[in-house]
């Protein structure tokens, strides 16, 4: 692999202290369904080993019924340190139980919150980025969370957005609420639920929540589209690390240019074509040990051939068929007709990954919005919301 170079190396960002846990690089991947199952994990470990990985959201009900998929994507390397869960809940029980079976039966070191969800059938009911608009429940299902990682010192986080949408912001209220019940650090997705993924990250509310939340670390989402972006946001921000997400769909290697330029290397990952392509392939193969089944890791990786080949040249008959690839056999036969040589396309090849989408109004429970705290109908409603987000 190829290395460009930045114009403004780092003189040098510091380790990040989550609880008991030192995070060499300050860099966590961000849980993203259908993606950072533990295969796509360790694709990404091995070009930044001391980053942070956490799992694809789990619902906390899925976990208490020890579904068996939820069980299966919970699963961690031997040599994953810390092992991360990321948890969706909306009850403070449900959530509690969740979390005991983490903690007591040693299933994860580090568990994270999601109440940053966009999506209409997790914010309709109550959950993901709608939560923290109800104050008292948002506190509720922090605080009985981080009272059961205590009983092993497995810390807690937060991961949240702005708010609900500009009128009704709750990440200041709510960054300060999860520091007072012990959270062990907060993230921050510098866009509201109605935002969705569309438009520009809004950097300066990672900078406020910094300047609020000062006994535990902050980490900046949003937009991390390369390792100078990543320099970038520290700087802007004064953030403890950043949180990548869509910017490293088909660039598992961006952990290793973050880790660089936090190092204050210069060095940039530029891979040529059959690099890219040797790094679908074993892509594909963690895959197929994760699932135990060579054709749903076949359709699994179709997903990813448009991302991994962005702006190379692999022409259009043959890019449909990879991605509708259906055996290993079929994929070595496919990549064997790119072009290896083909050098990195430069911007063809960065920016933006993945759905950008629209702005749009949020989904939410009806009068959901008319007080910061629960009317007896949406107590009602919320106990059934975790059923409605299948799959874990």
């Amino acid at each position: 692999m190829t290395t460009a170079y930045a114009a403004t190396p780092a003189a040098g960002i510091s380790a990040l202290h989550i609880g008991r846990h030192e995070i060499g690089t300050p860099v966590v991947l961000a849980p993203m369904a259908g993606i950072t199952n533990r295969a796509f994990r360790r694709l990404c470990r091995e070009h930044a080993p001391h980053a942070l990985y956490v799992s694809e959201m789990i619902t906390s009900r899925a976990l208490v019924e020890r579904n068996a998929e939820t069980m299966r994507l919970i699963e961690h390397d031997a040599d994953e340190n810390p092992r991360s869960v990321q948890l969706y809940s909306v009850d403070p029980v449900t959530a509690r139980a969740a979390a005991r079976i983490l903690v007591q039966e040693d299933r994860a070191a580090h568990i994270d919150l999601n109440f940053g969800c966009p999506v209409p059938k997790v914010t309709r009911k109550g959950g993901g980025s709608a939560l923290p608009w109800k104050r008292e429940l948002f506190r509720a299902i922090v605080a009985a969370v981080v009272a059961e990682g205590a009983a092993r010192d497995v810390p807690v986080t937060v991961k949240m957005r702005v708010g609900i949408d500009a009128d009704h912001e709750t990440y200041l209220q709510a960054g300060l609420a999860a520091e007072q019940e012990g959270a062990a650090a907060v993230a921050l997705h510098a866009r509201t639920a109605a935002q969705h993924y569309s438009g520009q990250a809004d950097w300066s509310t990672i900078r406020a929540l910094k300047q609020a939340v000062t006994s535990i670390p902050v980490l900046g989402n949003g937009d991390i589209w390369s390792a100078d972006d990543g320099l970038r946001m520290m700087a802007e921000t004064g953030c403890d690390g950043v949180v990548v997400g869509r910017g490293c769909l088909g660039r598992p290697w961006l952990f290793a240019d973050l880790a660089a330029a936090f190092a204050g290397s210069a060095h940039r990952s530029t891979p040529a074509l059959g690099e890219v392509a040797d790094t679908l392939r074993r892509h594909t193969a963690y895959l197929t040990e994760f699932y135990g089944d060579e054709g749903r890791a076949c359709r699994d990786i179709r997903k990813h051939v448009a991302w991994y080949l962005k702006g190379f040249p692999a022409g259009s008959s043959l890019r449909v068929s990879l991605a509708l690839v259906g055996s290993i056999a079929e994929l070595d036969r496919l990549l064997g007709g790119l072009d290896r040589d083909a050098s990195w396309p430069g911007p063809d090849a960065e920016g933006q990954r993945g759905r950008a989408g629209t702005p749009k109004r949020v989904a939410l429970p009806d009068g959901w919005l008319d007080s910061r705290e629960l009317s007896p109908a949406q107590e009602s409603l919320i106990a059934d919301a975790e059923l409605a987000v299948s799959g874990g």
